[in-house]
């Protein structure tokens, strides 16, 4: 009988490459779309006013919503104006590019938006945008 001799290889074992980067990039784009579904979420919900040419701005410092019955609101907790003010200027003066963005309701009285407006820019706060909703996008203007 005749013996059978195993040759044994040693080879190394590939690595593929392109399945890896595959995955990373998988992985990559579905992190940055679901931040990108975390942006509006600590927000009261309201209806916007329409606007056609609005653009989209995605960083803000402050997100203030103005309820039709004037109450306001930062991002989700309900504050009154002159505690608003206060938190605004003091983040004002830590970052230069700080800026707020307004949400008023589309029956929120106009005094209480150009009152909120004015005392933001007596406290030092100079960036400001207004939120709209642009039919099926929603947007922001500056």
């Amino acid at each position: 009988m005749k013996r059978r001799r195993y040759v044994t290889h040693d080879e190394e074992p590939k690595l593929m490459l392109s399945p890896m980067i595959d995955m990373m990039f998988l992985c990559l784009v579905f992190f940055i779309v679901s931040t990108m579904y975390m942006s509006d979420v600590r927000t009261i919900p309201v209806r916007l006013p329409v606007a056609e040419n609005s653009e989209s701005v995605s960083k803000s410092g402050f997100s203030v919503t103005v309820k039709k019955d004037g109450s306001l609101y930062l991002d989700d907790k309900v504050m009154n104006m002159d505690a608003l003010v206060t938190n605004a200027a003091l983040q004002s003066r830590k970052d230069p590019s700080f800026s707020v963005i307004i949400r008023a309701e589309d029956d929120a009285s106009y005094k209480t938006v150009i009152t909120l407006l004015d005392r933001l820019k007596g406290a030092g706060v100079t960036r400001f945008g207004l939120a709209t909703d642009a039919g099926d996008d929603h947007g922001q203007t500056t």
